[in-house]
């Protein structure tokens, strides 16, 4: 499974999107993902990067300017299956009765009839997915049952299965602990290295300049865009952070120890 893929690059063109309660989550958005790169996506808490996935996945619809993905709007993007989403923990029920094989499955619906009824070429991209994120002994355990890293693995692995050119990985870091953080990163710059596009939500800012080849800055906008070198700066933090010093930031998003 691990063969090199056509990269495609993200376009963000003037975007805003405005909540029902007329509360205005983005403005005036203007990005670009780089193809085959990863691009780490940095900002406060309720500044947007979530609702910025939701909007590259076409699970929210923008008030204003649009997404392309490729040469493609998201909507069609998304019926080709070029992108593969890793949500944050808070947004998966884990109490759902449901094994860790089926969970990876779920990538593979895209590709299945309405019976959803999985050929044998589903089933070995499976396994291979499990594989490669270390979780095959764990495919049979109710998705709940798992540590904080095995289930951002898990869906990982949903995410290779799916086989989308297109990766978006939200907050992967949050809940796991720093060999599983190393195993999540060491995974993205192999994908990275096939010609996959990936951008990727943090708050863990040590580790960004070790693996991220761009960063974008956002606050409600985005503030900064550039390779991280240039864009990763104290002055853009402090921008984006709202005037916090860079002491405070590095204490305030010290990772703790948790499970692996």
């Amino acid at each position: 499974m691990q063969t090199t893929t056509q990269a495609l690059d993200i376009t963000v063109d003037n975007l805003s999107i405005t909540y029902s309660n007329a509360r205005l989550a983005l403005y005036n958005a203007y990005c670009r993902v780089e193809s085959g790169t990863i691009t780490g996506l940095i900002g406060p808490n309720g500044g947007g990067k979530s609702t910025l996935f939701k909007a590259i996945m076409g699970l929210l619809q923008p008030s204003q300017g649009r997404i392309r993905v490729g040469d493609f709007p998201v909507l069609k993007a998304q019926k080709r299956q070029l992108m593969a989403y890793v949500p944050q923990s808070d947004e998966v029920d884990w109490n759902f009765p449901v094994s860790v094989f089926d969970v990876v499955m779920m990538g593979r619906y895209g590709y299945m009839n309405f019976l959803r009824i999985p050929s044998a070429k589903d089933r070995r991209l499976v396994m291979e997915s499990l594989e490669r994120v270390g979780m095959s002994e764990f495919r049979h355990h109710q998705i709940g049952e798992l540590s904080g890293g095995q289930k951002k693995r898990a869906f990982l692995a949903r995410a290779l299965a799916q086989e989308g050119k297109v990766i978006l990985l939200d907050e992967p870091f949050t809940g796991v602990d720093v060999k599983t953080e190393k195993r999540i990163i060491d995974l993205m710059m192999q994908l990275r290295d096939e010609g996959h596009t990936i951008l990727v939500s943090t708050h863990d800012l040590a580790s960004i300049s070790t693996f991220c080849d761009r960063t974008i800055l956002l606050n409600r906008t985005i503030l900064a865009s550039g390779t991280t070198e240039e864009t990763f700066t104290e002055e853009n933090l402090t921008m984006t952070f709202g005037g916090l010093p860079m002491m405070s930031l590095e204490q305030m998003f010290a990772k703790p120890e948790v499970d692996a």
